[in-house]
């Protein structure tokens, strides 16, 4: 008989090497920002391949193919049944080169050349629109605003005329904090806006006058973005003016001069409460005919299921689209606005895939169609959202990240709206950042990019880029390479991908987004408006026909 005093150590010499021949336990992915995979997916989406990305063309079909497969290797659950392309139906509204607008008045008629002087185009699904000794009228920004005592529409009737309306709002000319936001723009500065006022009170037509040093870009992008094709959503396609268009400042001043009027002394007035619409003693005639046709594009959404409370969400957006080409025939790339977006999203989506366990609330991902046409793929979400909006924590949008190294401050933009921008500071402190309100507020950055439509269905918003203090060359050298993208490449050729594209600090902030996201995923409550904020319930005017959501 063996010895039982002997199996004791040899049970535990064989737990010992059964110990030793158990495999490591294998640490979980990282989930750093991939640098290399960022660059790689800006390359491609910029690249002639692509045409542009223009929605309803082969750029589309290239870019709806190529990010559907992404979020597919990425872990992410289709959002939209068994796919995740929401079908966004656009009309495009084409308006030949050939488009006429004439001013008649005091010395005869003055012809303002398509593209030189103007662009022009409707928003309406019709095969030709028209303008026939249409009065002009002046009516200043085109507002009409209860909450800040202002109607540029009091008094006159601008039924079947056209009116001539002012770029921004009245706060940043003033140079009085007290109107409407002061040096800030607010959501009654943007284009848009304005042709739907005008549209309400009846205007056959609206030109609107081009300031760059206001807006910060230059004619080159306004023809680029508003020559051509342009998309509507079906249903604003049938209620807003006839004609719309915009004037280079040149352009703008003249029909002044031809009507004798002093352009100075009246803009000054039109920043005033008391300033009355002048109708100017000339008529307008415009001729545009267009091709329609409509079709369906894509908004592309993932998902990533969250943990304890998953039926609650955070989103990232940006949008895919581009401008394809311009007159010449030249592709749009559009490497920053917005392939740099698209790119951080889907490394954002890996990141967030890597995390062990992942966070509390779900992270849904959204490529937005139509960004450039304003903002119509995000309008259309909010209109017919796949998550509800009251459910929805928090919105980060990336738009036109930043190229170059790192910087000592990064910015946010509409500053002063929401709890977002308290955990924005918190994480840009622990990067070694400030964070600062935006340089030009009076240019309105907020109000043009994707976060707005989800602003103004009630969902906290943000939007931040990295600042213009480089870490290496100092905000000087910063600000002259946003001046320099803003005239010569943005919505303009020049926007192409290069190798030497320095991206250190687009890596900087996409860790900035995932730390925010993160914490908004993980907090209990929802990040609140401040009271101050025109977005808050207090403050925030629906769209006509569009109530807020919460």
């Amino acid at each position: 008989m063996r010895n039982p005093a002997l199996r004791l150590p040899l049970l535990g010499c064989l737990a010992l090497l059964g110990a030793c021949a158990a495999p490591h336990k294998v640490p979980p992915p990282s989930t750093e920002i991939d640098d290399s995979v960022f660059r790689n997916d800006i390359r491609l989406l910029a690249s002639d391949e692509f045409e542009g990305r223009k929605p309803g063309t082969r750029g589309e079909e290239r870019t709806v193919a190529f990010l559907t497969d992404q979020f597919h290797k990425l872990g992410l659950k289709p959002a939209v049944g068994e796919s995740y392309v929401q079908q966004v139906p656009l009309v495009e509204i084409t308006a030949g080169n050939a488009a006429l607008l004439s001013v008649s008045g005091r010395g005869g008629a003055q012809q303002l050349r398509y593209g030189k002087d103007m662009v022009l185009w409707t928003r309406r699904a019709v095969p030709d629109a028209a303008l026939q000794k249409s009065e002009l009228v002046f009516v200043g920004y085109g507002i009409v605003a209860p909450e800040y005592s202002w109607n540029d529409y009091a008094g006159i009737d601008v039924r079947g005329k056209t009116v001539l309306v002012l770029a921004g709002d009245p706060g940043y000319p003033s140079k009085d904090p007290a109107v409407f936001k002061g040096n800030a723009m607010s959501l009654y500065g943007r284009w848009d806006y304005k042709m739907e006022e005008a549209a309400r009170h009846g205007a056959a037509g609206v030109l609107l006058i081009h300031d760059a040093a206001l807006l910060g870009y230059e004619w080159a992008t306004v023809a680029n973005t508003f020559s051509g094709a342009r998309l509507e959503l079906p249903a604003a396609a049938e209620r807003e003016t006839g004609v719309d268009g915009w004037l280079t400042a040149a352009a703008g001043r003249g029909l002044f001069a031809q009507a004798g009027l002093d352009y100075v002394a009246l803009a000054a007035a039109a920043c005033r409460p008391a300033f009355k619409a002048v109708p100017m003693g000339l008529t307008v005639d415009a001729d545009i005919r267009n091709s329609v046709r409509r079709f369906n594009s894509a908004n592309i959404i993932g998902l990533l299921l969250g943990g304890e409370r998953k039926h609650e969400y955070v989103v990232y957006s940006a949008h895919w689209d581009g401008l394809g080409r311009d007159a010449s025939g030249a592709v749009l790339n559009g490497a920053v606005d917005d392939a740099s977006g698209i790119a951080g999203l889907l490394v954002l989506a890996q990141s967030f895939g890597r995390m062990r366990p992942p966070p509390d609330r779900s992270i849904v991902f959204i490529a937005f169609t139509a960004g450039e046409a304003g903002l119509l793929g995000s309008r259309y979400y909010v209109e017919n959202p796949v998550f509800p909006l009251g459910q929805t924590a928090g919105a980060i949008n990336l738009d036109g990240l930043h190229v170059g190294g790192r910087t000592r401050d990064a910015v946010i933009y509409g500053a002063g709206n929401s709890e977002l921008e308290d955990m924005a500071r918190a994480a840009a402190l622990l990067q070694g950042r400030i964070m600062l309100p935006d340089p030009h507020p009076e240019r309105g950055f907020y109000y043009g990019s994707d976060q707005l439509s989800f602003a103004l269905r009630g969902v906290p918003a943000l939007y931040v880029k990295a600042g213009i203090d480089d870490a290496a060359r100092g905000p000087q050298w910063g600000q002259a390479q946003i001046e320099e993208y803003m005239a010569h490449r943005f919505r303009q050729a020049g926007d192409r991908y290069t190798e030497d594209w320095d991206v250190r600090g687009a890596i900087e902030d996409l860790e900035l987004y995932r730390s925010v996201g993160e914490r908004v995923a993980t907090t209990r409550r929802f990040p609140r408006w401040y009271p101050s904020s025109e977005f808050s319930a207090s403050h925030v005017r629906a769209p006509p026909g569009d109530p807020v959501a919460r």
